[in-house]
């Protein structure tokens, strides 16, 4: 049967193994929901009938165990009233009563049996519906999660990579030298500066000294 194949494959189909193939998760998801309630709506169709038919069945097997009483009690009549012939008649009637009986017997049996089958299944594909549309919002929101989790990343290696990045850089390199060279500068100055200083107190004392001199031989 068809319909009990392709039922057969959703009830075994791992939804995690479906999602990990798809290109795109959600879609998918909604496929396979919207293929469960369309298998669960043949299902419960198919269910309907073979009850139905069921239920014919049985309709049947009493209308002919009725005919069969019926003949019966009319061979008995006919028995009592010393009427053989109608008595053969009406229990080749009631015969073939009784084996339309028991076959129709067998048929309700075999439908009963399909019915359940089909009950079965129905409750499995309910059950697995249900296990799917309560999965499928928390591996919605964990898909998209992943999916913004990956955009940001790919962002921030796109950024590290850029050109802006090395741009950046350069410019810091840059500001990094003038900012030595300002120091350096200011250290040569500074130098120069006492170097100028030391210079002028050394000619301060050499005057001094100088004069120092001068005097002792003027005093002499």
């Amino acid at each position: 049967m068809a319909l009990l194949e392709r039922v057969g494959t959703l009830l075994r189909a791992n939804l995690n193994d479906l999602i990990d193939k798809a290109e795109d998760p959600e879609k998918m998801i909604k496929q396979v929901i919207l293929d469960m309630q369309n298998q669960l709506l043949q299902v419960k169709t198919a269910v309907a009938i073979a009850i139905a038919e069921q239920h014919a069945l049985e309709k049947s097997q009493k209308d002919n165990a009725d005919k069969h009483a019926e003949w019966t009690r009319k061979a008995e009549l006919s028995v009592a009233k010393g009427k053989d012939d109608l008595a053969r008649a009406a229990l080749e009637r009631a015969v073939s009563c009784q084996r339309m009986m028991e076959s129709f017997e067998h048929q309700v049996a075999d439908q009963k049996a399909q019915v359940e089958n089909l009950k079965t299944i129905l409750r499995k594909l309910e059950q697995k519906l249900a296990e799917t549309q309560a999965r499928a919002q928390l591996l919605v929101s964990q898909h998209r999660r992943s999916r913004a989790l990956s955009r940001a990343s790919d962002a921030e290696r796109a950024m590290r990579d850029s050109s802006h990045g090395n741009e950046f850089q350069r410019l810091t390199n840059k500001v990094n030298r003038a900012e030595a060279f300002g120091e350096a500068k200011a250290e040569m100055l500074a130098d120069n500066v006492e170097e100028q200083l030391t210079a002028l107190d050394r000619s301060d004392r050499v005057e001094l000294l100088l004069a120092e001199i001068k005097a002792k031989r003027n005093s002499q």
